[in-house]
């Protein structure tokens, strides 16, 4: 079973900036794809970032592209994501997910449906 715990949420003034962190455990890290999703109040849950098991691969969502950085270290087992420029908008409860297995690898979660585990999320509030 893996478990995801988060860190690094808090509250920030507007164009401020905060790094998020996912510590990984229970299985190999380093054979999971990694994401990141938000889901802000009344809203669906969204993708934000992901990144391969390898590191090799990184995707972003159109609104934060240029903003957000995600990066992974495999000695360590932690997904962190740089949130620079931060808007109002980036309002939201942040989730860690780690892909589904296919074979011995996972896929890149950019989908929900592609994320078996998750963690149990860190607020992010950005002040206007």
């Amino acid at each position: 079973q893996v478990l995801l715990v988060e860190s690094g949420g808090g509250l920030v003034q507007t164009g401020g900036s905060l790094r998020l962190s996912c510590a990984f455990s229970g299985r190999t890290f380093s054979r999971y794809g990694m994401g990141w999703f938000r889901q802000a109040p009344g809203e669906e849950r969204e993708f934000v970032a992901a990144i391969s098991w390898s590191g090799g691969g990184t995707y972003y969502a159109d609104s934060v592209k240029g903003r957000f950085t995600i990066s992974r270290d495999n000695a360590k087992n932690t997904v962190d994501l740089q949130m620079n420029s931060l808007k109002p908008e980036d309002t939201a409860v942040y989730y860690c997910a780690a892909g589904q297995m296919r074979g011995s690898w996972s896929v890149t979660p950019r989908k929900l449906e592609d994320c078996s585990y998750w963690g149990q999320g860190t607020q992010v509030t950005v002040s206007s």
